[in-house]
């Protein structure tokens, strides 16, 4: 499933909160977006066409809940990326960082740590 930058903003404020309103969704994103109320309902309306969120009627309004968990939308939009940026290869990527001094010593560790944890597995 694809999601837009702009839809991606709603299902962040959507995760975040775990279900709302459309009044509620408006109220966190439009204006931190510059949005006006349409377009945060168009994109309510986009993300329930393509089943990524579901609504409940509660009363004269709708409640809204993920259906999409927010780590499938993440792999998905990860691996896009590096197969985009980098023909699906991840050392690529990192090293990208690294040459520009965009590695954090943390950073560092935790591939360290992620690396070992990956020799150890096999």
């Amino acid at each position: 499933m694809t999601i837009s930058e702009a839809e991606s903003v709603v299902m962040r404020a959507l995760w975040a909160a775990g279900e709302a309103t459309a009044e509620d969704l408006i109220a966190s994103v439009a204006g931190p977006q510059g949005w006006a109320e349409p377009t945060v309902r168009t994109l309510i309306n986009r993300l329930l066409n393509k089943g990524a969120i579901s609504a409940e009627r509660e009363g004269r309004r709708y409640r809204y809940r993920p259906e999409l968990a927010q780590a499938d939308w993440r792999a998905e939009e990860c691996t896009s990326l590096i197969d985009r940026l980098y023909d699906g290869r991840v050392a690529p990527l990192v090293a990208h960082f690294s040459e520009r001094g965009q590695l954090s010593p943390e950073d560092i560790a935790e591939l360290r740590r992620l690396i070992q944890e990956i020799d150890d597995g096999r």
